[in-house]
């Protein structure tokens, strides 16, 4: 069977859902039955095929970025000439989309709806009969978790031919080691727990201001992994609030030093405040070594991951003092914060692995052909 992947970026670029779809063709590789091709957009003019971990990746050369989608006029030619019985897009990506409408002609479509368009609400606007069009012409559509069909207004229509299936993750990279448990008692020593971790873009849909706020009622400290836009004006807030001995920002770490960093802390919080975060991976390697997580409802794939009062706490958005509450709640009571952790690592295995997720695309990619 012949699937063929579309998106506008694949592996080395860094992305959750560039990650998702390397994942994706990995595990195929296992199955004969199988032959799995990658249409993306180069990084150049240049159309490029190259074999990338025994994955066979066309590039197709780019002519522009217009709101962070490539666009590219060889994607339409190839997205026609390529034989495939399955295409599986990925939205949203409306290039690779249209490119498929216009031109696409294998024998059946799938989109794999990772989240609604949120900030390019003019170009949300202009798409939109294209979006449409475009699932109602997809044969299925997966989707990570059953809050987002529900809270979709593109989906909820759609829910008959909705299919859940979980993004998955390697678990194997979150093992402790002799020098994980190394590098834990020294993070561990140098700040001090109780800890609470954050990992993420500094971003303005991460809401990570609402934790710092929180964290003025919070008798811990906060280590801040990662870097971006809003990651100046954040480290200005915490020291408006005279918080610079409980926060920490610790910038951008090694693959080894974040999973040093999840065994140490004792608390991981994802506190966003946007649609735009409709997953949340994060959890899930916080999850695989056995953390309890706080979350926020965004009626997304936030608080599927993370069950509330099973594997950690759910809290409404925009609300440090809901934060802080919860908390103190997870830090005053070190049998509650075990046992949840314990039900995490047991959920992160059984439901949000890698290889569970490619044995479910798999089952997937039979019943649609």
């Amino acid at each position: 069977m012949k699937i063929l992947q579309v998106y506008k970026d694949y592996y080395p670029v860094v992305g959750g859902i560039e990650n998702h779809i390397r994942l994706i063709c990995r595990g195929l590789a296992a199955y004969p039955e199988f032959e799995t091709t990658v249409l993306v957009a180069s990084r150049s003019g240049k159309t490029v095929v190259e074999d990338i971990e025994g994955v066979r990746v066309i590039k197709a050369g780019r002519l522009a970025t217009v709101s962070s989608a490539p666009i590219s006029v060889d994607l339409f030619r190839w997205i026609h000439r390529l034989e495939a019985d399955i295409t599986h897009l990925h939205f949203p990506y409306p290039i690779g989309e249209m490119a498929y409408l216009l031109a696409g002609r294998s024998r059946k479509m799938v989109v794999t709806y990772h989240s609604d368009i949120v900030r390019q609400k003019y170009l949300l606007q202009v798409y939109k009969p294209f979006l449409y069009r475009l699932l109602a012409r997809a044969d299925r559509i997966t989707v990570s978790s059953p809050q987002y069909i529900k809270s979709s207004t593109y989906l909820r229509p759609l829910a008959n031919k909705c299919v859940v299936i979980p993004h998955g993750t390697d678990l194997s990279r979150f093992a402790r080691t002799p020098e994980i448990d190394r590098q834990v008692q020294d993070l561990r020593q140098e700040h001090q727990p109780p800890l609470v971790l954050f990992v993420g873009l500094l971003r303005y849909y991460k809401g990570l201001s609402f934790l710092i706020e929180a964290m003025a009622r919070v008798n811990a400290r906060l280590l801040v992994v990662g870097e971006g836009p809003q990651g100046a004006e954040w480290r200005e807030l915490a020291e408006r609030l005279s918080l610079q001995d409980k926060v920490k920002f610790l910038g951008r770490v090694s693959d080894e030093q974040l999973v040093a960093l999840y065994h140490a802390c004792d608390v991981f919080v994802l506190p966003a405040i946007h649609r735009s975060e409709s997953w949340g991976a994060v959890q899930v390697e916080a999850m695989a070594c056995g953390k309890p997580v706080l979350c926020t409802e965004l009626g997304t794939g936030t608080s599927f991951v993370n069950v509330h009062r099973e594997t950690g706490l759910v809290v409404p958005p925009r609300d440090s003092s809901a934060l802080a509450s919860a908390l103190n709640e997870l830090l005053s009571n070190e049998e509650l914060r075990v046992e949840m952790g314990r039900r995490a690592e047991i959920r992160a295995k059984q439901e949000f692995s890698h290889t569970v997720m490619v044995e479910r695309i798999v089952q997937f990619y039979r019943s649609v052909s």
